[in-house]
């Protein structure tokens, strides 16, 4: 592979390659239609299906099947369903693959639990329904090119990481339709015996330096890796080591850097989302990626951003679509759901009870969102519960870390998973570990312990609260003090904010707050934690709440609930089409503070 191979920049991509750090120019995108079978008496197996793969019934993958977008549309309770697929010549040649090369196979989430069969040949198997996995299907392929896929998704099964899916049959309160099987992208593409398996980026712009941890593809037996980096086509640095193990480290200096009246220039914020070009050599393999160079920490009762405090200006983000649910209609929706969110005076979103696509977190890296990573709750607090959190979650915290967009962890949110957490230690452990877990893993982001209340350990105190009234929400986070004295009795749920750990210097944040109903289709099912009657209640409303969180001189930021409809949340900003519920510059009024132009 030649440099002119890769002379495209990760950075600048149009968003739709499924592993947006990660780039090769060749690859076969295996969305669309597959055969397709729900397995309700688990029959499968036995008649073969591994083998034959499903010849009836057909879905569009990557939607689920209880969604209208997959062709399907079933949302009744399916614990078992089948998926197959035949690798064309066409793929192949998109794949770039050759004699000598290796055959991978991606998917980029598949809930719950699956095995995958390609010839007839069993490839693998995974667990944790939010997390991508893959398969080298080489030797697989030579003796035949169907691609089958068995998953389970047991609806009541609630150890599982569900999030918002709902365990009954029908969206209630605030749960939603399940997105089970197939639900990102499924992708091939061909690689050298020898190359890059996954990356991360870290950055400290005070020491002047890029470093690159690679894993490669095996064990390296004096295995040359090489990084460049280059930001608007200019060059910034370089550098190389000689990997012996599987594992290698790269630091590259970056000159630029050291200059302290000019260093700003390189960096990464909402107002200047500055993507750095990065072109990583193993052997024959070249792939693309970028990075974003920033700080985020937490000191003297304020969030910083590259070392300015910075107030968050942030939104509850579902990342649901009525015809697509947990899915994602399309890399440009994606797109479009981050310009969105910045066209309304939003600076940061908490993406809520789900990890999101890879897709989202690159439009976010490239448009300038911040965004507050969060773990999808199990629903009781069990070791199978425990095991299933951890491991998906240290799996995405790996898979996200590099990018910039990301300034906030999340693993636990309003004690979903460890209901008992005030009074049962077991819990507190398990929470504390979390963020220690997270903390091991990255040392560069801020952790909040559990979202809303009863918070151990956390880095930023974080408070939920549907209060309608404005006058009462002034009142009572008007001043350090006033917000104290939630500390030392009661937080507005009911519940203990803080458990234990010094927060003496940790921001205050109100991350859930609003939630205004407006029905603007006359649901029968309309729910909200407070409900306006016409557009114009609706704006005063919402004028009302944000000005008394911004009269606050203690707050460092907030979090309004929510963007959009779904389903029968009818407390968005926009509908659950994206459409604006009043004019777009009353929303960002409100939400920045400034007088509407």
């Amino acid at each position: 592979m030649t440099d002119d191979d890769v002379a495209f920049r990760a950075s600048t991509q149009d968003g739709s390659y499924p592993r947006p750090q990660l780039v090769r120019p060749q690859w076969a995108d295996l969305t669309g239609t597959w055969g397709f079978a729900f397995d309700d008496e688990d029959a499968g197996a036995h008649l073969g299906w591994e083998g034959t793969g499903i010849r009836s019934g057909r879905i569009v993958v990557p939607f689920p099947p209880e969604s209208a977008a997959s062709g399907v549309g079933d949302t009744g309770p399916h614990r078992v369903m089948w998926y197959s697929r035949e690798i064309t010549d066409a793929d192949l040649d998109a794949a770039g693959h050759a004699e000598g090369r290796r055959l991978i196979l991606h998917f980029g989430a598949v809930d719950y639990r699956c095995e995958v069969w390609v010839g007839g040949r069993s490839v693998g198997r995974h667990e944790g329904g939010h997390t991508p996995f893959a398969f080298d299907v080489t030797d697989a392929v030579a003796a035949g090119r169907t691609i089958v896929v068995r998953v389970e998704d047991d609806p009541t099964d609630i150890a599982q990481p569900r999030g918002k899916q709902d365990w009954l049959d029908h969206p209630h309160v605030i749960w939603y339709h399940r997105t089970s099987g197939i639900w990102q992208p499924v992708w091939l593409e061909s690689v050298p015996e020898a190359h890059v398996g996954a990356l991360r980026w870290w950055t400290d712009l005070r020491a002047g330096t890029v470093t690159l941890d690679v894993e490669l593809s095996g064990p390296a037996a004096e295995t040359e890796v090489s990084v460049e980096l280059s930001f608007e086509g200019r060059r910034l640095g370089a550098a190389s080591a000689t990997a012996t193990s599987r594992e290698a480290t790269i630091v590259v200096p970056v000159a630029a850097l050291t200059n302290g009246q000019a260093y700003e220039d390189l960096l990464w914020s909402p107002e200047n989302p500055r993507l750095v070009d990065a072109t990583i050599r193993v052997g024959d393999d070249v792939v693309a990626s970028y990075l974003g160079i920033r700080t985020a920490h937490v000191a003297r009762g304020r969030f910083w951003l590259n070392d300015r405090p910075y107030y968050v200006r942030s939104v509850l983000e579902q990342g649901y679509w009525p015809d697509s649910h947990l899915a994602a209609p399309s890399a440009q929706a994606l797109r479009e759901e981050v310009e969105l969110i910045r066209s309304l005076g939003f600076t940061a979103a908490r993406v809520h009870q789900k990890f999101e696509d890879p897709r989202f977190l690159f439009a976010a890296d490239r448009l300038g969102l911040l965004v507050w990573g969060e773990a999808p709750g199990t629903y009781t607090f069990t070791p199978t519960a425990i095991e299933r959190t951890t491991r998906e979650w240290l799996e995405v915290v790996r898979r996200d870390v590099s990018h910039p967009s990301i300034v906030t962890w999340v693993p636990l949110n309003e004690s979903w998973g460890v209901q008992h957490i005030a009074a049962d230690p077991r819990m507190q452990h398990f929470a504390r570990a979390l963020v220690s877990l997270t903390k091991a893993l990255d040392p560069t982001r801020p952790v909040v312990s559990n979202d809303g209340w009863e918070q151990v350990d956390t880095d930023i105190v974080a408070i939920h609260d549907y209060e309608w009234r404005p006058e009462v929400m002034r009142q009572r986070y008007a001043t350090d003090a006033d917000i104290h004295r939630l500390f030392d009795t009661v937080g507005p749920a009911g519940r203990t904010l803080i458990i234990s750990g010094d927060v003496s210097d940790a921001p205050i944040m109100l991350t859930e707050f609003g939630g205004v109903s407006f029905d603007t289709e006359a649901a029968e099912d309309a729910w909200g934690y407070s409900t306006a009657t016409s557009p114009d209640d609706f704006a005063e409303r919402l004028s009302g709440l944000l000005a008394a969180v911004h009269a606050s001189e203690a707050l460092a930021g907030f979090c309004y609930t929510q963007l959009t409809d779904t389903l029968q949340e009818t407390n968005g900003l926009v509908t659950a089409d994206r459409t604006p519920k009043i004019p777009i510059d009353r929303i960002r009024a409100a939400i920045t503070g400034e007088p509407a132009e």
